[in-house]
C-alpha cells in the first residue's frame, strides 16, 4: 500500500487540535481571523509546535523531558533535514511537516525563516550562555520574531515589506521577554537561563540559584527590568496593525493584548509571581479580544510613525 493522502482539510482539522491542546491563548485569537488565514496560521503553528516539542521532549508544551545532549543534536538534525524537504516540495507522510509544506509554498516564506527558528532550538541543544540584554533578544528572535515574520507572511505581506514585517517581528520579541518573565523560576529548572547574565550578576543573583527562594526579590528586580524592555517593542507592533486586513489586525491586537496582560500579572505579584503559573483569565481574554478590535479598527488608514531606534535581525 501507498503512503496515505493527507489532505488539506485533514491537515487543518489536526493542526486546529494541536492548537487547541497546545495554546489556548492562540487559539482564541486565531479564531478571528478570515477562514484561509486561520486555516494557515493553525498549519505554521503546528509545525512549530512539532519542533519544539521533539528538541524539548515535549507533548504540546507539557512534560518537559529534556533528551541528552547527543540524542537532542540528532533530533535537531533531523528537524533541519524535514524542514529543508518539506521547503523542496517533496512528498511528506509526517501531517506536521505536510501543513507546513503548504502554508510555506503557497505563502512563499523563504527557507530563511523557517532555518532561523530551528537556529533558535540549536542554541537550547547548546546550552548557550546569554550575557546581555542583546544575546537575549538574539535568542527571542530566533524562537518568537521569526515567527511573527512568518505569521506575517501568513497574513498577506509581502515579503520585501521589511517596514511592517518588522513591526511583526518586534510584536514576537516582545512575545519572547514576557514567556522569559513568567517561565524563569521552570526555565532555571530545566537548565536554561535566558535572563541576561550580566543584569544577573548586577543584582547579586549566582546563576546556579535562580530558583532559591532567598533570591526571589532580586530576580524580580532583573525581570521587571526585562519587561519593562518588552514594552517599546509591544508600543512598535500597534504601528503595523495598519498594514494588516481588518481580522487579522484584530486577531494580532487581540494577541498582543492578552500575552502583554501576562507581563502586568508577573508585576503586580511581584516576588511571589511564580507561586503559581501567571495567565490571563477567560473573562480578561474576552475582555482584551473585544479591546483589541477597537484598536485594530481605529489603526484603519493611520500612518505608521517611524520604527523607534529598536533592536532588530531584519
Amino acid at each position: 500500500m501507498g503512503r496515505p493522502v493527507l489532505t488539506t482539510t485533514d491537515l487543518v482539522q489536526s493542526s486546529r487540535e494541536t492548537i487547541q491542546a497546545g495554546s489556548k491563548s492562540f487559539a482564541a485569537a486565531a479564531a478571528l481571523f478570515d477562514a484561509e488565514t486561520r486555516a494557515d496560521a493553525e498549519m505554521l503553528y503546528a509545525w512549530c509546535r512539532h519542533c519544539d516539542d521533539v528538541i524539548d521532549g515535549q507533548e504540546l508544551g507539557h512534560g518537559m523531558a529534556t533528551p541528552d545532549a547527543a540524542s537532542a543534536s540528532q533530533r535537531l538534525t533531523a528537524l533541519y533535514e524535514k524542514t529543508r524537504a518539506a521547503l523542496a516540495g517533496q512528498p511528506t507522510d509526517d501531517p506536521d511537516f505536510a501543513a507546513f509544506q503548504r502554508v510555506a509554498l503557497r505563502r512563499h516564506i523563504p527557507e530563511r525563516y523557517a532555518i532561523e527558528l530551528l537556529d533558535g532550538f540549536a542554541m537550547d541543544v547548546s546550552a548557550r550562555r546569554y550575557e546581555t540584554l542583546e544575546d537575549t533578544l538574539d535568542y527571542c528572535w530566533h524562537v518568537a520574531g521569526v515567527v511573527g515574520v512568518m505569521m506575517a507572511l501568513v497574513m498577506g505581506v509581502e515579503p520585501d515589506d521589511l517596514a511592517t514585517l518588522r513591526r511583526a517581528q518586534d510584536l514576537g520579541l516582545a512575545f519572547q521577554l514576557t514567556n522569559i518573565s513568567r517561565d524563569v523560576i521552570e526555565d532555571a529548572a530545566n537548565g536554561r537561563i535566558y535572563l541576561p547574565a550580566a543584569w544577573l550578576a548586577e543584582a547579586g543573583v549566582p546563576e546556579a540559584e535562580i530558583g532559591l527562594a532567598k533570591h526571589r526579590t532580586a530576580v524580580f528586580g532583573v525581570v521587571k527590568r526585562l519587561l519593562a524592555e518588552a514594552e517599546p517593542y509591544y508600543a512598535s507592533a500597534v504601528a503595523g496593525l495598519s498594514e494588516l486586513p481588518f481580522r487579522s489586525a484584530w486577531a494580532i491586537a487581540a494577541a498582543r493584548g492578552v500575552y502583554r496582560q501576562i507581563g502586568v500579572i508577573v508585576l503586580q505579584r511581584g516576588p511571589k509571581a511564580w507561586d503559581t503559573r501567571a495567565s490571563a483569565s477567560g473573562a480578561m481574554k474576552a475582555a482584551l479580544a473585544l479591546g483589541g478590535g477597537w484598536t485594530a479598527l481605529t489603526s484603519r488608514g493611520a500612518k505608521s510613525a517611524a520604527r523607534p531606534a529598536l533592536w532588530s535581525k531584519i
